[in-house]
């Protein structure tokens, strides 16, 4: 069997590369044609109801139906509307005594009890359609029922305009999965995961292979979640992502790799973030960047809702320099203007103090950005708010200037600024009526990153006014390219780390910089932005065990024992290899409008990483401790906090 195998491996590996790739085309396009010809989900396969809620039209008048769902409302005991993942269908009581027993059924059940029904799909009566329902045009005439199971009194109606807090909606999370909006996000995210499948294994001959969830300590990067081990002071790590795996399963030859991840980060109490989270992985050899940019473009294509506006490929891109002095941030929003201005040369011999201090050190600046319409909608307050905002986060001063507006609204130093260089900020910056400038003066990279907050905080206040800068049904996407590969280090500046993580290739032409100015070098890494949010992000790898080495070992000052398996792995004949991570649980956010990403995960952790259904995590007594060798060290002011433990839990609000 071997031997035999062995030959139609050599026979395959001895036909024109360009025959088998066409060969291989043709047959999946030809069997992905057949199979979306024939493939019509069946709903109500092997189930006990002959269809589903939302489904029945009046193309299946006179049909005799099995339905099973939820009971979402009745009215004066005549009409009942059933309700499952499909949607609602309005059912008729009879009324007749030879069907009391179904009317009783149908009639006593509390809201949301569990029902299944048959009948005969027939018209309402002329006058009584509801064109706010797909099935509005037809009841269900009941001649059985069954109640399946009753449900108790709720903590919340399962409908989508009852406000709930979200600590009871995790509380009780499978109540809340009932909604249709939940439902919609799930179903979707299920569909476009399949579909990615699809490209990328179908089309594009990627291997879907899972790693292992316990791994080591990696360095650099986020903290890691530690798992004890029976083996006395030894621990597992869960992978931040399948960074080292997916790079060996190159060496391995396996040089198309996909997987639906699951990743774990420790990184505390973060209102947007999850401690576990997925993300679509992907690594391939011999690839450069604009191969995997490509590459993802057409699986975002392939994969994008039909209920949406198409993707349009190819992305933009800019490089890291040109998001940070447009935009004051490596993620930038590009849906509206309002863009960062350098209007340095403007006052290169203004009299006014603040500016001349900043204009005459190394990399000093005067940036601005230009609120259009902003005299029309922003009140004094709201330009106070956002220099305090600037002054408490920043440490940085913001001056606003009015250089059209009618109200005396300039301070002294702005009043000085409209006397030298009225004509030439009006020019430079394109100010219309109405419109307010934000100026600050400082370090580069500090004073853009201040205008970038202070650009998007300005939208939001424009938009509770009223004025839409932001189309929701707009979907921008961004390459964001050229990034540092290193920063230095926020507890040590003189200290460097990596920008995306110690694997990253440098950027070809910056090489020779590495031994002599490291902070200048780029790297090959690229983000790929979605209205403003990072949705995914790679690089092209290190593939050079003493080029990862060095970094590791003399930049990075790391313990290069922790890698010793990916460094010998690189001696062996690593091929050069890129990769991606696209953040699923944003990119699904993003897509359906969602307020946050735990409207998309079936059940979310709270912003303090705590499961509210299940009360997780949950203390363990020392004696299932004891085989891991490791025991609590409770702080001394703590001993309350220890015997809060067994008293009754209490959600956080």
């Amino acid at each position: 069997m071997f031997s035999c195998w062995l030959s139609r491996l050599c026979r395959g590996l001895s036909t024109p590369t360009g025959r088998v790739t066409h060969l291989i085309q043709g047959s999946l396009s030809r069997r992905l044609m057949l199979s979306s010809q024939r493939r019509i989900p069946e709903l109500s396969s092997f189930v006990a109801r002959t269809n589903t809620c939302g489904e029945l039209r009046s193309s299946h008048l006179g049909q005799e139906v099995t339905l099973c769902g939820w009971i979402q409302y009745r009215r004066q005991n005549i009409f009942l509307v059933l309700r499952d993942f499909h949607g609602l269908v309005q059912v008729v009581i009879p009324q007749d005594e030879s069907a009391a027993s179904v009317k009783k059924i149908l009639c006593e059940a509390p809201m949301e009890s569990v029902v299944q029904v048959s009948g005969t799909v027939i018209s309402r009566p002329p006058g009584q359609e509801n064109p706010k329902m797909p099935t509005g045009e037809i009841e269900i005439k009941v001649k059985s029922a069954q109640l399946l199971n009753t449900c108790k009194k709720l903590p919340f109606e399962i409908k989508d305009f009852v406000k709930k807090t979200e600590a009871l909606r995790l509380q009780y999370r499978y109540l809340d999965l009932r909604s249709f909006q939940m439902q919609y996000n799930l179903r979707l995210r299920s569909r476009m995961v399949m579909k990615m499948r699809e490209y990328l294994c179908n089309l594009h001959g990627f291997v879907d292979i899972e790693t292992p969830t316990l791994f080591k300590r990696t360095p650099g990067g986020a903290k890691e979640f530690v798992i004890p081990s029976r083996e006395p002071g030894k621990f597992y790590c869960l992978p931040q992502s399948p960074q080292q795996f997916k790079q060996l399963l190159m060496v391995g030859g396996l040089d198309r790799y996909f997987q639906v991840a699951r990743c774990y980060r420790d990184e505390g109490s973060r209102p947007d973030r999850q401690p576990e989270f997925t993300q679509i992985d992907i690594e391939m050899s011999f690839v450069d960047q604009i191969g995997i940019r490509s590459l993802i473009e057409g699986l975002l294509q392939y994969s994008w809702p039909s209920d949406k506006d198409p993707v349009v490929v190819p992305f933009p891109s800019m490089t890291f320099a040109e998001a940070l002095a447009s935009y004051g941030t490596d993620k930038p929003d590009t849906r509206f203007g309002m863009k960062i201005v350098d209007i340095s040369d403007v006052f290169r011999n203004t009299k006014v103090g603040f500016l001349q201090d900043a204009l005459s050190k190394p990399q000093g600046t005067v940036k601005a950005i230009c609120i259009s319409e902003g005299t029309k909608y922003l009140k004094r307050k709201d330009i106070e708010s956002l220099r305090k905002l600037a002054a408490d986060h920043f440490n940085q001063e913001v001056l606003p200037v009015f250089p059209k507006a009618n109200r005396n609204w300039n301070s002294p130093v702005a009043k000085s600024i409209m006397e030298e260089q009225r004509s030439e900020l009006i020019r430079l910056m394109e100010i219309q009526e109405d419109g307010v400038v934000l100026l600050t003066a400082g370090e580069h990279r500090k004073a853009c990153s201040v205008l970038g907050k202070l650009r998007l905080e300005c939208a939001d206040l424009l938009e509770a006014r009223g004025l839409v800068l932001r189309d929701p049904a707009l979907f921008s996407f961004l390459w964001v390219v050229d990034f540092p590969l290193f920063l230095p280090k926020e507890e040590n500046p003189g200290e460097l780390e990596s920008a995306h993580h110690p694997f990253t290739a440098p950027h070809p032409s910056d090489i020779h910089l590495l031994h002599t100015e490291p902070k200048q070098v780029r790297s090959q890494h690229y983000d790929l932005v979605l209205n403003g949010n990072e949705i995914g992000g790679g690089s092209i790898r290190i593939h050079d065990a003493e080029l990862q080495r060095y970094i590791l070992a003399t930049l990075l000052k790391e313990d290069v024992k922790l890698l010793s398996h990916l460094l010998q792995a690189l001696d062996f004949g690593a091929p050069p290899h890129g990769g991606i991570a696209l953040g699923l649980d944003r990119l699904i956010c993003l897509v359906t409008g969602a307020p946050s990403i735990r409207d998309v995960i079936a059940f979310p952790k709270s912003f303090r990483g705590h499961d509210l259904m299940s009360n997780a995590p949950d203390s363990l007594p020392p004696e299932e401790l004891k085989p891991y060798h490791i025991q609590v060290s409770w702080p001394a002011d703590s001993e309350a906090e220890k015997s809060s433990l067994n008293q009754p839990y209490h959600p956080e609000s």
